[in-house]
């Protein structure tokens, strides 16, 4: 033991040591830096605050049922009719906007289905009731 005079021995110090901490902080900070402009985000249409009067077109829905089944406005659909109805309603319209209601058990893969082919047939946006 080495001998001090009139000093009291020295105490161990309680500091945290933060550059361990700095270097994950860091790796971290590249690493979503790297990550943001790979991610995607979908596109959302934002009602105008200077547009509130309503349309005059009437609005246009599409149901899909649970057996696969498709009406538009409460009108049935055959299977292989929906696109070129579509194309028919929106052919004179200006306003291409469709909703969507598809029922609960219905695969999820189907109504993106039906939306592509509304998407084909001229609708540029779609909705959810």
């Amino acid at each position: 033991m080495p001998i001090t005079r009139g000093a009291t021995p020295t105490a161990p110090t309680h500091e945290i040591n933060v550059t361990p901490m700095l270097d994950v902080l860091l790796v971290l900070l590249i690493l979503f830096m790297a990550a943001i402009p790979s991610m995607r985000a979908i596109d959302v249409q934002l009602p105008d605050r200077e547009r509130t009067t309503a349309s005059s077109s009437p609005t246009i829905v599409l149901e899909l049922g649970a057996d696969g089944s498709a009406r538009i406005n409460q009108s049935p659909v055959a299977p292989g009719e929906l696109a070129a109805r579509l194309r028919t309603i929106y052919a004179a319209r200006r306003e291409k906007v469709l909703f969507v209601k598809a029922d609960r058990r219905l695969r999820y893969d189907a109504v993106v289905e039906a939306m592509d082919v509304a998407r084909g047939a001229g609708v540029d946006v779609i909705g959810w009731p």
